[in-house]
């Protein structure tokens, strides 16, 4: 073996311990966690906007940015349900570039995997705090998970995750939402594979203990686009898309069936300005369809500060050092044209 141990990282009840989330913090998540299962459910006719920059990368433009979020929430929440988008962990296919808070955490501490920790709980812990609203995060790595479950009201699994075995299995065990991205090659079987999983129950090794869980009813599928072996994007937004994935999911019959759709990533192409023009082609579809209206019943939109993304480096105020992301002006004219027409 060639793993070199550089430090052992203190338990989940210690790190809560360090950055605990105040009791009164802890009743506004209650309440956000119980209105968004609702959504999953049916019971509300709520609709589900998951949205932020591409990954969280500054705690004040962050915080800042949801705090924006909560102004215009105030306005729309009878109509729509909007969890800020706080990815503290960013997938690297070739394993370069910026990882996230976890491998890179806020300038003033050093890099590494403890102040990772320390820094993504202060800032879910102060954007919560500051805008009353419970964010998403990726389930990039199953084992931390622990971490920060209790300060989320949704976690996504991501398009190289969703045929992980492990993924899959802690899923099942996770009481809240779990979107299931369709994987890169765009295989909507994979995704409902996935689901498959999540939703039943399973016995299985975690955090060093024999664990079994009930499954997780609040599984569901996420559509983000894909890419051919070619690398073109090939978007699934569409109405026959939407209306292939509906099918697959009255032949499956699991419980819970809902559709959220990813705008950017490949069913943009990373074009951030198509979100807009995207977003109302399914809102369009809905229209159409009440069969789909009943189904598709969500959107993910990445959005910050300032329009497009820059390097690692640049020091531009809530602008994106990933993919690049709508900004804030126009944001703000799409959340309120989603209202007012879903």
């Amino acid at each position: 073996m060639s793993f070199e141990r550089v430090r052992k990282i203190p338990s989940a009840k210690d790190v809560l311990k360090r950055v605990p989330l105040p009791s009164e913090l802890k009743q506004v998540k209650r309440a956000r966690d119980a209105e968004l299962k609702k959504i999953i459910t049916g019971e509300s006719d709520k609709f589900l906007l998951v949205i932020g920059p591409c990954s969280a990368d500054e705690e004040d433009s962050v915080c800042d940015y949801v705090s924006r979020l909560a102004k215009v929430n105030d306005k729309v929440r009878d109509v729509l349900h909007i969890v800020p988008r706080i990815y503290t962990n960013k997938p690297r296919t070739t394993g370069e570039g910026y990882k996230g808070m976890l491998h890179q955490p806020n300038p003033d501490e050093d890099d590494n995997m403890l102040n990772g920790v320390l820094s993504i709980r202060r800032m879910h812990v102060r954007a919560m705090c500051e805008s009353g609203l419970t964010a998403a995060d990726e389930m990039l790595y199953t084992d931390n998970l622990i971490y920060c479950e209790d300060l989320l009201s949704y976690i996504a699994v991501g398009a190289r995750s969703v045929e992980d075995q492990q993924h899959r299995l802690t899923a099942s065990g996770i009481d809240m939402p779990v979107g299931m991205k369709n994987p890169t090659s765009g295989d909507f079987n994979v995704m409902f594979n996935s689901i498959q999983a999540a939703q039943a129950s399973h016995s299985f090794i975690y955090q060093g203990f024999e664990v079994k869980t009930s499954g997780n009813p609040l599984t569901h599928a996420i559509l983000r686009g894909s890419v051919t072996k070619h690398g073109e994007n090939v978007p699934n937004y569409h109405y026959e898309d939407l209306s292939l994935a509906m099918g697959m999911y009255a032949k499956r019959g699991f419980e819970n069936p809902m559709i959220v759709v990813d705008v950017n990533h490949s069913n943009s192409g990373k074009l951030f300005y198509e979100q807009p023009r995207i977003t109302k082609e399914i809102i369009h579809s809905r229209r159409y369809s009440d069969s789909l209206r009943r189904i598709v019943r969500g959107l993910m939109i990445e959005s910050y500060i300032e329009e497009g993304c820059q390097k690692v480096g640049e020091g531009v105020y809530g602008k994106s050092i990933t993919d690049p992301c709508l900004g804030w002006a126009e944001t703000e004219r799409l959340i309120y044209f989603i209202a007012e027409n879903v």
